[in-house]
């Protein structure tokens, strides 16, 4: 057979699926200026035509991602909402904290647990308790030799400890590390200033229960009481009280008491009403996060340019969507042992709905009735137990964000079943197909490069030959 006839063959075996114009390559080598095949070149081109299939996978894998980021997105925001929702539905949370204001806040302060009940106390602070503490005689610097004696230090349990200078402890510094170290519930620290260093050792406990005492053999050096530990007195609500700190608990429920100074016969009012700041704090919270919420669904339905969202055909954003809409119709029934309230609705707090779904507060409204009726928003958001407008909301995200079986949570697990068949069905197309494809394009054009490289030689032997047959009929 002719290198024509091989080469035509040849390419006529390999052309339905490499889509090479066998007539245009026979010219090439037979008349053009640059005979032969670009095999890389060729080899590229019916590859990529064989992988037009993928084109689709690789379209359908982009709104895929395309819909688990924006699935993501409204997730975590429903997510933040629902949080929200938990914290104004807690017997702990925003709404059920208390603020305390001193009438002198230079004698006594408070603050009060969730649930402290509203009202005032009375408390008179008639002294402080204070701390035991020792100082020593004035030495030249703390590295200053010491003279040989023994100290022994006792404290409130009866426990002592005895320390000889002079020798091993010489200095101020290594009293102060010798006396930290003998575990007596006190501590050492050098005080300098301009007549020298001096050892202070201070109770680590306040009140009478604190005190300790110091001995010492010599008199050179010596340690003098500074302060002795005595418990504060105080009155609370007429009830006489003593703390071995100034920080007071259970004097009064829930509140626990800073006294800051003594003022015998002054008595301090302190008032516990709603914390109406963090109660203030949580709502807008709330208003901020909804309205990011209906944001991101809102998205999906508004035609950019390009058409609606990736998401505007999920059956899962039209629920949420629906279901934030309808809850905002919430109507409070009023608390057990009233006969009305009078914060029944949003509308009530302030909080008015807008043309697209976001929510916008009114600040004087909502703070007037959290002012003035802070209890009926309590039973607005909480209800009679806890199944107000806050659980109600709650239990409608619930059911999209649910870890276990939210809505959500189902449809991200179904994109990414179907992204891992998409992904798998490509990997399976390149190893069964294209790989081999393109094994058998590069032997096929190869060798017909070869083939074309001695095309030419056989054209003017052909050539040659017609010439002598010419002549030798003349």
């Amino acid at each position: 057979m002719s290198t024509t006839s091989s080469l035509s063959s040849l390419l006529s075996s390999t052309s339905s699926s490499s889509a090479i114009d066998i007539s245009d390559i026979l010219e090439a080598a037979m008349g053009a200026s640059t005979a032969g095949i670009d095999v890389t070149s060729a080899v590229s081109s019916a590859v990529t035509a064989a992988e037009a299939p993928e084109t689709a996978w690789e379209s359908e894998l982009e709104t895929f991602e395309s819909q688990t980021t924006a699935l993501t997105k409204i997730q975590t925001d429903a997510t933040a909402l629902d949080d929200d929702m938990q914290a104004l539905n807690n017997l702990t949370g925003p709404l059920s904290t208390s603020a305390v204001s001193s009438s002198n806040s230079s004698v006594v302060t408070a603050t009060a647990a969730s649930g402290t009940a509203t009202g005032d106390n009375i408390v008179v602070v008639n002294s402080l308790a204070s701390t035991a503490s020792y100082i020593s005689t004035t030495v030249s610097s703390d590295t200053t030799d010491l003279p040989a004696e023994s100290i022994t230090i006792t404290n409130s349990s009866g426990n002592s400890s005895t320390i000889t200078t002079g020798g091993t402890v010489n200095t101020l510094s290594d009293l102060e590390s010798a006396i930290n170290d003998a575990g007596l519930g006190v501590k050492a620290s050098i005080v300098e200033d301009s007549s020298g260093s001096r050892l202070a050792i201070t109770s680590d406990t306040s009140g009478a229960g604190g005190n300790f005492t110091i001995n010492s053999t010599g008199t050179d050096f010596d340690f003098a009481s500074a302060v002795t530990g005595s418990d504060a007195s105080l009155t609370v609500n007429g009830i006489k009280i003593t703390s071995a700190s100034n920080t007071v608990t259970g004097a009064a429920a829930g509140l626990t008491l800073n006294l800051l100074s003594a003022s015998p016969g002054t008595s301090v009012s302190l008032s516990v009403t709603p914390n109406t700041t963090n109660a203030t704090t949580a709502i807008t919270q709330f208003v901020t996060d909804y309205n990011t919420l209906i944001g991101d669904l809102n998205t999906q339905f508004t035609d950019s340019g390009s058409g609606e969202g990736v998401l505007a055909d999920d059956p899962t954003v039209h629920n949420l969507q629906s279901d934030l809409l309808q809850v905002l119709n919430y109507t409070a029934t009023p608390a057990s042992g009233t006969s009305k309230t009078t914060v029944s609705n949003l509308s009530s707090l302030g909080i008015t709905v807008n043309n697209d779904g976001t929510l916008t507060v009114n600040s004087t409204t909502l703070n007037n009735a959290l002012q003035n009726n802070f209890s009926d928003v309590q039973n607005f958001f909480q209800g009679s137990a806890l199944n107000g407008f806050a659980n109600s909301l709650d239990q409608q995200l619930t059911s999209f964000i649910s870890p276990a079986d939210g809505a959500f949570t189902i449809d991200l697990q179904s994109i990414a079943t179907q992204t891992s068949g998409i992904e798998t069905d490509i990997v399976n197309f390149q190893t069964n197909v294209i790989t081999p494809l393109q094994t058998q394009l590069e032997a096929k054009f190869s060798e017909a490069e070869e083939l074309l490289q001695e095309l030419p030689n056989e054209m003017k032997q052909i050539s040659e030959e017609l010439g002598e047959n010419s002549s030798s009929s003349s």
